[in-house]
């Protein structure tokens, strides 16, 4: 099975990055989690993106807040599918980062995760590994079946509560 690469700017950007780790280790997917900044350690954060093919790596998951150049610097020197989370900042509630992480220009694409959205960009991580991996995409199932079956239990509760 590939591995994804989970990388985050800074060490503070750990609490939001854990929470992508701990979702690709319950799907059984191998992580492995650094610190490399676009702008303090820009030469391994791009050896580690031409390299990360050849290391075995299926997706790069990339948190950055601020101006968030992570995602944009990882995509720039690979191929593989680079996911960005933009992180929440108390500049401006975490829009400066979602800009950056958007708006990347044609030919190096970067797919985007809500502010702060650790746990989707596991998840898409997870489904692009999944296009070829029928097992992996049978948890995905069943993570969808049971999410579903959580909501329509809530309904259940919320219709009783009120029908009374």
């Amino acid at each position: 099975m590939k591995k994804v690469a989970v990388i985050m700017g800074s060490a503070s950007d750990l609490p939001v990055v854990r929470k992508a780790a701990d979702t690709l280790r319950a799907f059984g997917v191998p992580c492995e989690v650094h610190v490399y900044s676009a702008h303090r350690t820009p030469g391994q954060a791009a050896r580690f993106a031409r390299e990360a093919r050849s290391a075995g790596f299926g997706a790069i998951i990339a948190a950055a807040g601020m101006a968030a150049h992570l995602a944009g610097a990882l995509a720039a020197q690979t191929t593989l599918p680079v996911i960005g989370i933009p992180l929440k900042s108390n500049a401006m509630d975490g829009v400066d980062a979602l800009l950056s992480t958007v708006q990347m220009p044609s030919g190096i694409p970067v797919a985007t995760v809500a502010v702060d959205g650790a746990v989707n960009a596991a998840l898409l991580a997870i489904q692009i590994l999944a296009v070829e991996d029928a097992s992996l995409a049978a948890k995905l199932d069943e993570h969808r079946a049971a999410g579903a079956a959580r909501a329509l239990a809530a309904d259940a509760e919320v219709i009783a509560e009120f029908s009374r």
